[in-house]
């Protein structure tokens, strides 16, 4: 990972975080895109700019604005000089019951988990090409499975998985396209997830009986980046065997 430059999209926080940090920690450069999350941003940059001096940078961007997405590569690429991997991990999940469903929910729903990686990753494809590079998707389990009462997210995130074999087929042989679908890592930040014996259910259900940890989903993108040039228009299910006892 030594002088990769590598764009994390949601890397301020939680599975992106732990992307950054251990993608940093195996020497790669880093610009860090948040959307709010500036304090969290600016906390994690300090961290890892501690351990390599200018290292890693900042870029805000709301991801639903379309026009801002090729200027966000854009910035990438003059800052470091070049782009190695694009790490497609901001995502909006919030419920979406059948009957409640409105286009405003849509719009942030398959804008943030499928139309933003597709536009980031067209404009990031010339770039990519010149090194070889790779893009990482992170889809959900539920794609297969979905999960109740989320309709529109449980689609957006088919999507993407879609999306994630049709790139591999268009950018091969230069770029790999892989994508990687977490099970329980972290409890969502909804009060819905709350309750104790929900998540119990839920842990019961991994084939492991346990939690896994962000820096499970952080390995298996390094490993996606380093260790497997001849892997691409795959998806890997890091859940504890949850996807295949649902």
């Amino acid at each position: 990972m030594q002088e990769k430059v590598v764009l994390v999209t949601g890397g301020a926080k939680r599975v992106g975080a732990a992307i950054c940090r251990r993608l940093h920690a195996q020497g790669a450069k880093l610009v860090i895109h948040y959307r709010s999350s500036l304090d969290e941003a600016r906390a994690l940059q300090l961290e890892l700019n501690d351990n390599r001096p200018d290292s890693v940078s900042l870029a805000q961007a709301d991801l639903l604005d379309i026009d801002l997405l090729p200027e966000l590569i854009d910035k990438t690429v003059k800052r470091y000089g070049q782009l190695d991997a694009l790490i497609n991990n901001a995502s909006s999940f919030f419920a979406t019951p059948l009957g409640t469903c409105t286009v405003e929910a849509w719009h942030d729903l398959v804008g943030s988990n499928l139309m933003a990686p597709l536009f980031l990753s067209q404009a990031a494809a010339p770039h990519l090409k010149e090194r070889h590079g790779c893009i990482i998707n992170i889809i959900d389990i539920h794609t297969e499975r979905p999960l109740k009462d989320f309709v529109i997210y449980n689609a957006a995130k088919g999507g993407l998985e879609a999306l994630t074999r049709s790139l591999a087929l268009e950018l091969g042989p230069e770029i790999r396209v892989n994508g990687v679908s977490p099970g329980p890592i972290l409890w969502p930040e909804d009060a819905i997830w709350s309750n104790a014996q929900a998540r119990d259910a839920i842990i019961q259900g991994t084939l492991l009986k346990r939690m896994g940890e962000p820096d499970d989903i952080a390995r298996t993108v390094q490993f996606l980046i380093h260790d497997a040039p001849y892997i691409t228009g795959q998806i890997i299910a890091v859940d504890g065997g949850r996807s295949i006892h649902l």
